[in-house]
């Protein structure tokens, strides 16, 4: 028997022409970006469709743009003809706030409004407290950790920002603090420690003070109770009531995502088959490399709904 998680990515899967294609060969995800221009009162759609990269790239504009993009892919599934209700949803770090629509937690005017607030604070957060990110491959998740605390107590602080899959951590932190793990990293025989094309230090402690802000913005936001399991970048576990959706919502901030954890709390339920929707594939291939034996699919355009409803047929 199948049971199915949709996952949906997050910042760094932008990029300039996303969506474009489903929205030219489906009429609901055309409305999606017509909406969108309508509650952000900009040409939102033609910054996603034609750039200029440099402005999908802000912050600000990205998890917007991303949030969008996925969710207009979601609706040309569902125009396709693709019926079925997965058993999980779940979300890398922006991606959650799509995960959060899909399960009925938030409409999709008040999720695109929490998540252009959360890209504007996270940016001026970014610029009152400079930091940024790297990646770590192919050292455990242990090593690493301790990795981070030897450069906070030498350099400046430093934290594990996502556990992407096994082998692949996500730093965040000082600048100092981060230039010194990575030293520290390469000497510890890590495949590669490189500096990420990121403006921000995001999921760390750099981004405390977009807390009391964002907490606002979440307590005037009608809530729901999910329909659909929503599993949480926090806990690795299902947030099921209001209470605890407000709490990732703020904590997701400043704590790690632990993305491995997630996906293996829901092969743990029984689930064997992954649908990432949205731009690009990356959760594909991190879910990949979490575990071989379950089926992925990626879809981001309207060749990847084709394949995945050929493939729903068979």
């Amino acid at each position: 028997m199948t049971h199915m998680a949709f996952v949906f990515p997050g910042q760094g899967s932008q990029y300039v022409g996303m969506g474009k294609s489903v929205a030219e060969t489906y009429r609901a995800a055309a409305d999606v970006f017509a909406r969108a221009d309508e509650i952000l009162q900009t040409d939102f759609s033609n910054l996603c469709w034609d750039g200029p990269e440099s402005d999908l790239n802000q912050t600000f504009n990205t998890q917007a743009a991303i949030f969008v993009t996925s969710m207009a892919v979601m609706a040309a599934l569902r125009e396709a003809g693709f019926a079925a209700e997965p058993d999980f949803v779940a979300g890398h770090s922006l991606g959650e706030y799509v995960a959060y629509v899909a399960a009925g937690v938030l409409s999709f005017e008040d999720g695109l409004r929490l998540v252009r607030e959360r890209g504007r604070l996270m940016a001026k957060a970014g610029s009152e407290n400079p930091g940024k990110m790297a990646a770590i491959l192919k050292l455990t998740d242990e090593q690493v950790a301790e990795i981070c605390d030897r450069a906070s107590a030498e350099a400046g602080w430093v934290q594990i920002a996502n556990l992407n899959s096994p082998g692949q951590v996500i730093i965040s932190g000082s600048s100092a603090g981060i230039d010194r793990a990575i030293e520290l990293a390469k000497a510890a025989g890590a495949r590669r420690a490189q500096e990420l094309a990121v403006s921000i230090a995001a999921h760390s402690r750099l981004m405390e003070s977009a807390n009391a802000e964002f907490a606002v913005a979440v307590e005037n936001t009608p809530i729901n109770p999910p329909r659909i399991p929503v599993v949480g970048n926090i806990s690795a576990a299902p947030l099921v009531s209001v209470a605890e959706i407000k709490s990732e919502m703020i904590g997701q901030l400043t704590h790690s995502v632990r993305w491995t954890q997630s996906v293996q709390y829901m092969i743990t339920q029984g689930v064997n088959q992954f649908i990432e929707i949205g731009p690009k594939d990356v959760l594909t291939g991190l879910i990949k490399r979490i575990d071989k034996t379950v089926s992925r699919a990626s879809v981001e355009d309207a060749a990847g709904i084709e394949k995945l409803l050929e493939a729903s047929h068979d």
